[in-house]
């Protein structure tokens, strides 16, 4: 080979990777997205669970009031929540920061799942919402974590704009 040949090969292959560098970027931030989402669902699902096998409350609460720095699941022993330190941490999930998510009013900080795993709310109305996984750089919400009011935590990924990821 020439020196010639070895520098046009170079080039080649120079601007086919700065063709394919977006791509693959944006496919490592979907790829992101779908691990934190299936780890907030499994968080929420175990949560549901750990309360109907302890007969007790388990809350999931967002650290900081964010759920995109994490989230906490924790055994309500005293009725005051994530408020009580005292009360035990099942689990602690940290979370991507670079990775937006937002909750609507009813889940904005936290899921609270009764002894009977039925999501509820401090005062005791039903709770029932959709935490958002967002894209960073666009107001886009691309998975959606849906609590319903029966306890059923359900994944979806439709792609849609998104007042609360803005």
């Amino acid at each position: 080979m020439s020196l010639i040949q070895l520098l046009f090969v170079l080039l080649i292959v120079a601007l086919t990777a700065q063709f394919a560098s977006p791509a693959y970027n944006a496919l490592i931030e979907q790829q992101r997205q779908q691990v934190v989402a299936q780890q907030l669902v499994s968080s929420l699902r175990n949560a549901r669970v750990e309360a109907l096998v302890r007969h007790n409350t388990v809350v999931v609460h967002a650290l900081g009031e964010d759920w995109s720095r994490g989230w906490r699941v924790i055994l309500d022993v005293s009725g005051r929540g994530h408020q009580d330190p005292s009360n035990p941490v099942l689990t602690h999930r940290q979370g991507d920061s670079r990775i937006p998510i937002a909750g609507n009013t009813p889940v904005k900080h936290y899921v609270r799942f009764n002894p009977l795993g039925e999501p509820l709310l401090s005062g005791g109305a039903f709770q029932a919402g959709t935490l958002h996984i967002c894209h960073a750089k666009t107001a886009q919400s691309h998975y959606q974590v849906v609590l319903a009011k029966t306890g059923r935590i359900s994944l979806r990924n439709d792609k849609a704009a998104q007042a609360l990821c803005a």
